[in-house]
This record gives C-alpha cells, structure tokens and sequence, in this order.
C-alpha cells in the first residue's frame, strides 16, 4: 500500500518516493567525482570485455519519473564502452502495427545477442506507468501486463539473460526545480514535453501506480532496485557501483604493447590543398 493509500497527504507521498539521508543534502566534492566516476568508467570497460569474453547477455532496465537523471546515468555508463557491443534502446510510441502486435513483441526485439549489453531508457514497463495514468491502454490490457510481466521476465532469466532493474526515485521538489531549469535553458528546453507537463499534476497517481507495479513485479528472480537520484551524481555513482557488484567478472583488458615503427612511405604526392574544402577555424 503506498503512502497515499495510508494517509492520502501529498508530504506522505513525498516521503515514501524518495527517502533521503542525510549525507546526500551535502554537495559531492567535484574533484572526488570525477576520479571515482572516471574509477568506475574503467570497472565498466573491464566489464564489458568480460561480457564479450564469456558470452553474457545484459539487460537493464531505466525506469523513473520524469527529469529524475536516468538519461544521465546512462550516458555515464555507456560514455567508454565499446558501442559495437553496448547498445541503448529508447524507444517511442508504438506504431499502429506495432500495437496490434503482443505487448512485448516490440521489446524482444532488442534483447541483447551473447556478448552484449542493452540498457533500455525506459521499457515495457511503460504500460504499468504512464499508460496506466494517462488511459493509453484498457483496464484489461493493464491486468494482463500486470500478470504476464513476471512470467515474461522469469522466461529472459531462463533464458540466460541477465536482468537488472533500476528505479530513479526523484523527490517533487528537485523534480519541478529541474522541470523550472528546462524552461529556463533552450537547449534542455526540448526534454520537457507536453506529456511531461501533464504528469506533473499526476504526482500521486503516478506513485500510486508505482507502488502497485513494484508489488507485482519486484520478483526474486529479477527485483527492483531504487536509486535515490535527487543528487545526480551520487546516484550516477551509485548505481554504476551497484551494476558492478551485480556481475561477477574479472579483468580481462589487454596489456598495453609498444606500437611498431610506421612503414616508411613511397613517395605518394598528395592534391594541392586548395582543391579541398574546409570547415572555417571560427575558433
């Protein structure tokens, strides 16, 4: 039962979606940052070389609110790896084929293959969210995904794949300071949709809906896992840290090697520059 369902006061929602201690309402050093993400960023490039190694299939899951930092998260994940074996799946509404399709039928295509990594900004679970608030789908669409979702998931476990969930939980107040810097700044300006501006006045129901998704599919074959993610780069190294301790691996990065002596050249003669175009140095 969520905090609404308790007391039904908006401070009781605040509370249950994003519990914070105290140590996050300090800034995070900017120097200590960067090292520990930089850290990080190279456990990840070691991980993925023994992902490819051993043949592992990785799907995570981005799940949150709106303007809670799951597109940095992933940007700070997928910054060194190698995309030939790291892919990001975000995709948009389904087309008029695609919804007369099975529900996950769109998904499965995007698994990944053995060797691969796939983080999906936001997934399936977009039935059991803003389908669910918004009325994007029937009563009966969302019970059957409710249903199925766990059976789905335990199939890809089966399967082999490795699944891994992460719910960014974002407080209402950092949520609509980081709405009011969107409208502020034109470059973040397009990240604030219509559909953003009607689920800020749905914060209940869109907790309400949370609570209710997390308790049917918080399964023990693949659970949720919340990152606090009012301070973004707490969160962003949290959850790297986490996703590490997650898959065993070990470090199978080649050794550094001495690069041999260029060949000498054979006394090709190149075309004059001034038959080539170039960018201005305006800078």
């Amino acid at each position: 039962m969520s905090a609404t369902d308790r007391n039904g006061t908006h401070a009781a929602v605040k509370s249950a979606d994003s519990t914070k201690e105290n140590k996050s309402k300090k800034k995070l050093n900017g120097k200590f940052y960067e090292k520990e993400l930089a850290r990080l960023q190279t456990e990840l490039v070691k991980l993925q070389y023994w992902v490819k190694h051993q043949g592992l299939k990785v799907a995570l899951i981005f799940e949150g609110r709106d303007a809670a930092g799951k597109g940095g998260a992933i940007g700070c994940v997928t910054e060194y790896l190698n995309p030939r074996g790291c892919r990001v799946v975000a995709l948009g509404t389904p087309s008029d084929v695609e919804k007369t399709q099975w529900y996950f039928q769109r998904y499965v295509a995007h698994l990944p293959a053995a060797g691969e990594i796939v983080l999906f900004d936001r997934s399936w679970y977009n039935r059991a969210g803003v389908e669910r608030v918004m009325g994007f789908c029937t009563e009966a669409q969302y019970q059957e995904f409710m249903q199925s979702c766990p059976e789905f998931e335990r199939m890809l476990v089966r399967s082999g794949i490795i699944l891994l969930k992460y719910w960014f939980s974002v407080s209402d107040d950092e949520q609509e300071r980081r709405f009011q810097a969107r409208v502020k700044d034109p470059a973040k300006r397009w990240k604030l949709s219509p559909m953003d501006i009607e689920a800020r006045d749905r914060w209940e129901e869109y907790s309400k809906a949370k609570d209710v998704m997390l308790a049917h599919t918080n399964i023990p074959e693949a659970p949720w896992f919340t990152v606090e993610a009012d301070d973004k780069k707490r969160a962003r190294l949290n959850l790297i840290q986490h996703l590490l301790s997650k898959i065993p691996y070990q470090d199978m990065t080649p050794d550094a090697f001495d690069l041999p002596p260029r060949k000498p050249g054979t006394g090709y003669h190149r075309p004059p520059l001034n038959e080539q175009f170039f960018v201005p140095q305006v800078y």
